[in-house]
């Protein structure tokens, strides 16, 4: 007979009532208005839970916090299985603008704020906004291009640094 070690526990957070302390990284790397709102829904929550949340913004996720784009973030059906429609469809000139529209119909239909008033919201709670330096660098952009809400533009390590313990969601 073979006796198998049962191995180490599995590692799972916890939900409990130890909530003080926690830390939640949100790293956020699309510009894509459907790709936006899954962080923003997180951090919310999270910071509901009284969790600590932080959000870095990098690369295309750029465009959630820039004055020039965040208020206009758009939706295409390009690439987007998970849209069941014909991929050819999102080639269409005006795909983008009705997807878009019907995209922001449907949040708006669960009381679900825009990005702008989300990602206003997620700071009045205590949520903390920081740019990616890189991504400045590469885009030109300084804090003077950013919304006023974020804290700062810093570092991947500075970004560590401030988050060390915290689990980290990627988007």
């Amino acid at each position: 007979m073979t006796t198998v070690s049962p191995g180490p526990a599995p590692l799972v957070p916890s939900f409990g009532e130890e909530s003080s302390g926690r830390k939640l990284a949100v790293i956020c790397s699309k510009g894509n208005l459907d790709m936006a709102y899954p962080g923003l829904i997180l951090a919310n929550a999270a910071l509901g839970e009284g969790v600590e949340v932080h959000l870095f913004f990098t690369f295309w996720g750029f465009d959630m916090i820039n004055k020039s784009t965040y208020a206009d973030l758009k939706f295409t059906m390009l690439g987007n299985t998970a849209t069941h429609l014909p991929q050819g469809l999102g080639g269409l000139p005006g795909m983008t603008s009705i997807a878009t529209s019907r995209l922001k119909k449907s949040i708006a239909g669960l009381d679900i704020p825009d990005v702008p008033e989300f990602l206003d919201q997620i700071v009045d709670s205590g949520g903390h906004l920081w740019a990616c330096r890189l991504s400045a660098d590469m885009q030109h952009l300084d804090e003077d291009d950013l919304i006023d809400t974020v804290e700062g533009v810093i570092s991947a390590a500075d970004f560590i640094e401030k988050t060390e313990g915290a689990q980290i969601i990627f988007i």
